[in-house]
């Protein structure tokens, strides 16, 4: 059945999973601030509204995908909740702080509407393919309603509970992504300095207890393993700036509730490092070169 819905932010996530959703019959109108962006979104078949507010009058349903909470807030406060049409269902696919995404879609439900938070994981490849995962917090009605519009952007949505959990789960993800890769860069430069071809190193610890996602299915070395952004000077994938944002946004939730993390804290550190090092634009796994 074909649903009206606004997509708002079309950057480099958002712009893949716009077209999929036109790809899967989908009537899609797309605001964002870059007119490049547009022109891509309307390329894809995606209908462009001069503004957020004329993109969600009339639609069925609106899915964000904005770079912080301050902008989700924005957004929905200044625009969404007075264009939406009464019963319309709001998806926040944005990685923002737990906080923010409650006190957001607690604001949608004074209103009578339904909201979930679900924020993707996946990168840039996944969004364009439609193979996210997303992680979805809000009401089991709520998601009952999303999951068929997030289904056509990916290969797996899983319900994490009520709201703000979408978030609880990418931060407390993606702090270990960011941990793991860490571990594994380190391991890699530490095997090439003692004199272990990296290639040998991979065959014998991608089927031995060190195995993880970051080494089999994302090496931070070229020419070693399968197809990853260091195959491409660390270009694309998930940018270096975006694991440091997530691992700040786990750090805060951390402390929110005194859980201790320090492998968690000491990724956070060596990211800020990459970044301050004008690297904050290449993939997370450029980690790699800081080490050595």
């Amino acid at each position: 059945m074909t649903t009206s819905i606004a997509f708002i932010g079309l950057g480099n996530m958002g712009g893949g999973m716009a077209a999929n959703l036109v790809k899967h019959g989908h009537a899609v109108r797309a605001f964002d601030l870059s007119e490049e962006a547009l022109a891509r979104a309307e390329a894809a078949g995606a209908t462009c509204a001069a503004s957020a507010a004329e993109a969600v009058a009339g639609a069925d349903a609106v899915v964000t995908m904005l770079p912080a909470g301050k902008h989700v807030e924005a957004v929905y406060t200044g625009e969404v909740f007075g264009a939406a049409k009464p019963g319309a269902l709001f998806l926040d696919c944005s990685t923002i702080d737990i906080a923010t995404a409650r006190r957001v879609i607690a604001a949608a439900a004074d209103r009578g509407f339904e909201m979930v938070d679900a924020p993707v994981s996946g990168g840039i490849a996944a969004a364009n393919g439609g193979t996210l995962t997303f992680m979805v917090g809000g009401g089991q009605a709520a998601f009952a309603r999303a999951e068929p519009i997030l289904s056509a952007m990916g290969k797996a949505v899983i319900h994490a509970g009520g709201a703000g959990n979408g978030q609880a789960a990418k931060i407390c993800n993606n702090m270990l992504l960011g941990a793991t890769m860490v571990a594994t860069c380190e391991a890699f430069a530490m095997a090439r300095k003692i004199g272990l071809d990296p290639q040998t190193f991979y065959d014998i610890s991608s089927v031995s207890s060190g195995q993880s996602w970051s080494m089999t299915s994302y090496c931070p070395l070229p020419g070693v393993g399968p197809q990853s952004p260091a195959d491409n000077d660390y270009q694309g994938g998930f940018a270096a700036a975006l694991m440091l944002k997530d691992l700040k946004l786990a750090l805060e939730a951390a402390a929110s509730v005194d859980a201790s993390v320090p492998m968690g804290a000491a990724a956070e550190s060596l990211y800020q490092m990459l970044v301050n090092s004008g690297e904050g634009g290449r993939d997370f796994s450029a980690l790699i070169r800081l080490l050595g």
